[in-house]
């Protein structure tokens, strides 16, 4: 499609006309001029979508050769389905004409499909995963504090609401469940986990929540998920949460919404240490050398396959809770974002690892129940 990754043409654009030192120095102001949309928020009075239909599933065991289906050569997807696995897919829609992409937005779910292939195929080795389409908010939204973007997402939500109230209906109920989500994807799932799974049965069936992507702070928004921090490999029941960064990293873009904001809690989030599980020990915080690393996930030029590669880097969360994964990285494409934030290879670069973490910590709630 012409329009593919319409961001990157974006700041490429940009750089060509302020020149390579106006950019680098003004790069996350060029973003936002090229990525937030300049139209107030308007609300939708669309009717709810119908998650019974196929059609509004990337994802869904009965639908045959879904995109998390795929595996990388050499690893085969999982002989029995002993989980059900609900993903949230991250932000595909880059454009700025509008808060909110339609659901039926070509290039958006294009890209929504890539993510599911290269991402909540991580878990195909335990299960079926459910990953549905959703009214998701625009890149931009995520770059402004403006009353706007957080009507975008709320709006973004209730779809994610819905699929998951279905999910929850509609899935074997003797299964244990896996959540995961990824950036956008990830703030949803924050939101499901407080106010719809705390404090219920469901809890119980959670083998863990791969909050990826995303910031919680230890004090201001844990304690409000219901699920504690992941400790060590071979717990159930817990939260995963990384954000990589390549060295040396400048998280600016993230410290800036974050601090000035208020956690599930109610209390600041300013100063507060965000949760950082080593995705390369299943631990708590701390460091591991890239031996470790079980392969990263680089895809093809046309972003249609990938290959495992490994080693792959190593990984150590730093005081703040940011997953700092060295200074020499395999070439993975040209997205990185600002600040060697590596935001959008956050499950390509410990994709094995990943895979590997799920099936223990499924077996330790198998043998726990």
């Amino acid at each position: 499609m012409a329009r593919r990754f319409l961001w990157v043409v974006a700041i490429l654009t940009m750089l060509v006309m302020a020149g390579a030192l106006g950019y680098r120095l003004f790069e996350a102001q060029l973003m936002k001029l090229a990525m937030i949309p300049g139209e107030r928020f308007e609300a939708k009075a669309a009717a709810p979508l119908a998650y019974d239909k196929p059609a509004l599933w990337i994802a869904r065991p009965d639908i045959p050769g879904n995109p998390s289906l795929w595996t990388p050569p050499g690893v085969a997807r999982g002989a029995a389905v002993r989980a059900e696995i609900f993903f949230i897919h991250p932000t595909s829609y880059l454009q700025r004409a509008q808060w909110n992409a339609s659901i039926d937005d070509s290039e958006s779910q294009w890209r929504a499909r890539l993510f599911v292939q290269s991402q909540a195929s991580a878990f195909n080795g335990i299960g079926e995963v459910w990953a549905p389409k959703y009214r998701q908010a625009t890149f931009g939204a995520f770059l402004t504090t403006r009353a706007d973007a957080a009507k975008a997402l709320d709006f973004a939500y209730r779809d994610v609401a819905a699929a998951f109230d279905w999910f929850v209906a509609h899935a074997p109920k003797d299964r244990p469940i896996v959540l995961a989500g990824h950036s956008q994807g990830s703030l949803h799932l924050t939101r499901l986990l407080a106010e719809k799974v705390a404090g219920t049965s469901l809890a119980k069936r959670v083998v863990a929540a791969y909050v990826v992507g995303w910031p919680i702070s230890v004090s201001a928004d844990l304690p409000k998920l219901g699920l504690p921090a992941c400790a060590a490999p071979d717990q159930a029941g817990c939260i995963l949460s990384w954000q990589s960064f390549r060295e040396p990293a400048d998280p600016k873009m993230i410290t800036d919404v974050y601090d000035p904001s208020t956690g599930l809690t109610g209390a600041p989030r300013r100063g507060t240490p965000m949760l950082c599980t080593n995705p390369l020990t299943g631990a708590l915080g701390g460091a591991a050398p890239a031996a470790a690393n079980k392969g990263i996930l680089i895809p093809n030029k046309e972003l249609t396959e990938g290959k495992l590669s490994a080693p792959g880097v190593p990984a150590r969360c730093d005081p703040r809770g940011f997953l700092l994964i060295g200074e020499q990285v395999p070439d993975l494409g040209p997205y990185a974002l600002p600040g060697n934030n590596y935001h959008v290879y956050d499950y390509a670069l410990f994709w094995a690892n990943i895979r590997a973490d799920a099936a223990a910590r499924l077996a330790a709630w198998e043998k726990g129940r």
